[in-house]
């Protein structure tokens, strides 16, 4: 048993090893003129690579299964028998060979999965009922355990807030671009971080039960589901070593020539089937490594050019998957002074953890660059979870204080709005994008003067890639957790079809639908995304592409 281990764990070295003799058997032969170092490398490499063909080939009928391993293993000792040293070794190097290459291929569809389980969390703060707290590994995590997230932590388990608040960015579950609110009441899930606060999650599930467990779970159902290609194969092998050995026996029945009967066994070999499927998934999963595509194991070759669907996620992908200026309007007395609006932008938000507070004061670096700001004193400023900000600001002109206040609508209607009218004649002016944008409404000194509206802006290649596709006759699609109304706004930029639009689709309802295209169908799908909410239809789909 610990000679089969050491052997199955040196076999790459095995291989280099008998790789090495091949050479010096024929760097003797043509370059020395030895016959005997040419015969000794050759029956060196042959002994050496055939050890963990017959280990394999031991293990296969110990299970009544007639393998390719047991035709080497005969032909390699029927080759000794007639001399043909250099026969042998070939054919078993180029079996080991093709294992190595088989082994690659497969260890590059496992990326994914590994990737996935180290950005899982690892260990939880648990919360006792004296208030003291606990860092634990996350296995020992039970369901009804309080645990204590912080911000800038991910939340190690699915489960309900029952104090605190905070933002949470849900991208890597629901692929939403915007942080959502949290609160006493609400559901969390794992994988998921906490952008600001501190949230006691009760927890709900553990562990393989969470939203993050299971799409690893998925993504792991997938990677082992085989291709028709695959079940061929296998399917091909359990008859095709019987047949050589038939054949083999009624050459040497009918001819009773022992060395012709051997030759067929060394003939049979299927060298060209064990090496020839291995190079050209590597090579091809290396060509589209260096495109940015990944490839779902050799297996996918085969579907390659039958592809005629292409799904694509919509945040990150269609999308730049962060929040930008689309828009902004200033009015009043402060129309014509933008820099003054920028500025105290800037001053309000600059401190403030917020995802769309980072994308304001982004936005008003941009403005202001090469301006002359205007320089604000920061007296109070407070953040109020789900609304807004407001804040008392010191004027750097006149030194009198400002009251600002920036938020949604629902922080507007806390306030008595002075030009009342001038709002309300922007929210209805705006109805139409409120649930696919994020609007900043500006209150200075109770008057209302103006907004910013943020959005998840098109990558710069979106639309001439989606317009080249559809030209070329493929069927495009939007497969998304973002909102419908998000994701059809999206579309109609793109002019996708809106039944070809999937919305508020969570990692496994994501998988379905592509499996229910391809299985439903009959469609060659291929989806292209970019997060972990995607992972389980990357590999579901016939070519996953990030």
């Amino acid at each position: 048993m610990k000679f089969q281990r050491f052997i199955q764990k040196y076999q790459n070295q095995i291989t280099l090893i008998s790789a090495v003799l091949i050479a010096i058997g024929f760097a003797g032969k043509y370059l020395l003129q030895s016959t005997v170092v040419y015969d000794w490398a050759f029956i060196l490499a042959s002994i050496i690579a055939a050890v963990p063909i017959m280990i394999h080939a031991y293990q296969s009928l110990r299970v009544k299964v007639i393998s390719i391993e047991l035709l080497v293993s005969i032909a390699v000792i029927g080759a000794f028998i007639i001399g043909e040293y250099n026969e042998s070794a070939i054919v078993t190097f180029l079996f080991l060979f093709g294992s190595y290459l088989e082994q690659r291929t497969l260890s590059k569809t496992r990326q994914s999965i590994k990737s996935l389980t180290q950005m899982a969390p690892e260990t939880a703060v648990i919360l006792h009922d004296d208030d003291t707290q606990e860092e634990v590994d996350i296995d020992d995590v039970d369901e009804g355990d309080r645990i204590m997230v912080k911000a800038g932590a991910s939340v190690p388990v699915d489960g309900t807030v029952v104090s605190g608040s905070g933002y949470l960015d849900e991208a890597v579950i629901t692929g939403e671009s915007k942080a959502v609110a949290k609160t006493t009441g609400d559901s969390v899930y794992s994988g998921s971080i906490l952008g600001n606060g501190t949230l006691t999650v009760e927890a709900t599930k553990v562990g393989e039960d969470t939203t993050f467990g299971k799409i690893i779970e998925l993504v792991e159902d997938a990677e082992d589901a085989k291709s028709p290609a695959e079940s061929f194969i296998d399917k091909f092998a359990q008859y095709y070593t019987p047949a050589v050995l038939i054949i083999a026996a009624l050459v040497y029945i009918f001819t009773r020539d022992f060395p012709t009967a051997i030759t067929v066994l060394v003939l049979g070999c299927p060298g060209a089937l064990v090496i020839g499927a291995p190079v050209s998934n590597v090579a091809g999963i290396g060509n589209g490594a260096k495109r940015g595509i990944l490839l779902k194991g050799g297996a996918v070759m085969d579907d390659f050019a039958k592809v005629d669907t292409f799904g694509f996620d919509k945040t990150g992908t269609l999308t730049k998957g962060v929040m930008e200026i689309n828009s902004f309007e200033f009015y009043g007395d402060y129309e014509h002074k933008e820099t003054f609006i920028w500025s105290l932008i800037n001053a309000v938000e600059l401190n403030s953890e917020h995802p769309l507070a980072k994308a304001l004061v982004k936005s008003s670096l941009d403005e202001l660059a090469g301006k002359q700001a205007s320089q604000f004193e920061l007296k109070l400023v407070e953040s109020l979870i789900g609304k807004g900000i407001t804040a008392v600001v010191v004027n750097p002109a006149t030194g009198k204080d400002i009251n600002v206040r920036m938020g949604n609508s629902r922080l507007m209607d806390a306030f008595k709005i002075v030009n009342k009218g001038k709002y309300d004649e922007t929210i209805e002016k705006l109805a139409f994008r409120k649930n696919i944008s994020s609007f900043c409404h500006i209150l200075i000194d109770d008057a209302y003067i103006g907004y910013v509206e943020l959005l998840d802006t098109l990558n710069p290649e979106s639309k001439h890639t989606i317009e080249t596709f559809i030209k070329c006759g493929y069927s495009v699609g939007i497969v998304t957790g973002d909102a419908a109304e998000t994701a059809s706004y999206v579309g109609g930029l793109l002019n996708i079809p809106s039944n070809n639009i999937f919305a508020e689709a969570t990692p496994e309802e994501k998988l379905e639908y592509i499996k229910s295209l391809q299985e439903n169908k009959g469609l060659k799908v291929a989806f292209v995304g970019d997060g972990i909410n995607d992972a389980p239809a990357l590999v579901q789909s016939d070519l996953g592409i990030a």
